[in-house]
């Protein structure tokens, strides 16, 4: 994805939805965007190589991405899990944002010929709330996400490109049927201090602004969009 003075050029990555990413495609093409949707499995390096090749060769320069996939796997305990399931869901959530951040950087960073640019990982409250009987691995997953935020961020400051993070809490998504409870939201929003879960548009709005030159900065920060909680 990149930023134009003009319009938004976004390229839609998608593994297995592709009716879903083509209707994403087609909003931003009627607001006056151009947008692609390209199929790759983020925790192939194969396939990440190709998504960027494939931006390079449709769309022109990288000057922005959006670390946002990732899963999580039916809620349990740690003392009831196997390696397949961390495996996957390590190395979708972890590898798979460091091989993007990785090709993100080597288009954008000064010190490979770029013009700068601005990443926003996806991680989450989980990775300091710990989600207890319920996604301690994808909780761990996003600690490793926040940590990465911080380490690329100093790494590249110098280099053009500022590296953030979202960390959102109970959000109205899909995510939660995925864990085998779609009603989560309703059994916890009252702990949550707002009393409420949050939406989608109010994520995305906040990674708007990190992307944006309203951010110019901002980088190493971890964006808490939580509610309070």
């Amino acid at each position: 994805m990149y930023l134009s003075s003009v319009r938004v050029i976004v390229c839609v990555n998608y593994a297995h939805d592709k009716a879903a990413a083509d209707d994403v495609v087609r909003a931003i093409e009627k607001n006056g965007g151009r947008a692609i949707a390209v199929a790759a499995d983020v925790s192939s390096e194969t396939d990440v190589v190709r998504l960027f090749k494939t931006v390079d060769d449709t769309l022109g320069a990288v000057g922005a991405l959006v670390n946002n996939a990732g899963i999580l796997a039916q809620q349990m305990r740690v003392d009831e899990m196997d390696a397949a399931r961390l495996n996957r869901i390590f190395a979708i959530n972890i590898t798979g944002s460091f091989l993007c951040a990785r090709e993100a950087v080597r288009r954008m960073s000064t010190r490979h010929g770029g013009s700068g640019g601005a990443i926003v990982n996806l991680s989450s409250a989980a990775a300091r709330l710990g989600a207890p009987g319920e996604y301690v691995d994808y909780a761990a997953s996003k600690g490793a996400i926040d940590t990465l935020t911080i380490g690329l961020a100093k790494e590249v400051a110098a280099e053009g490109v500022r590296v953030n993070a979202v960390r959102p809490g109970i959000i109205d998504t899909e995510i939660h049927a995925s864990g085998g409870e779609p009603g989560r939201i309703e059994r916890i929003k009252g702990s949550i201090p707002m009393k409420r879960g949050g939406t989608a548009v109010e994520v995305a709005n906040t990674i708007l602004w990190l992307l944006s030159d309203e951010a110019s900065y901002t980088t190493g920060a971890l964006i808490d969009i939580a509610g309070g909680r």
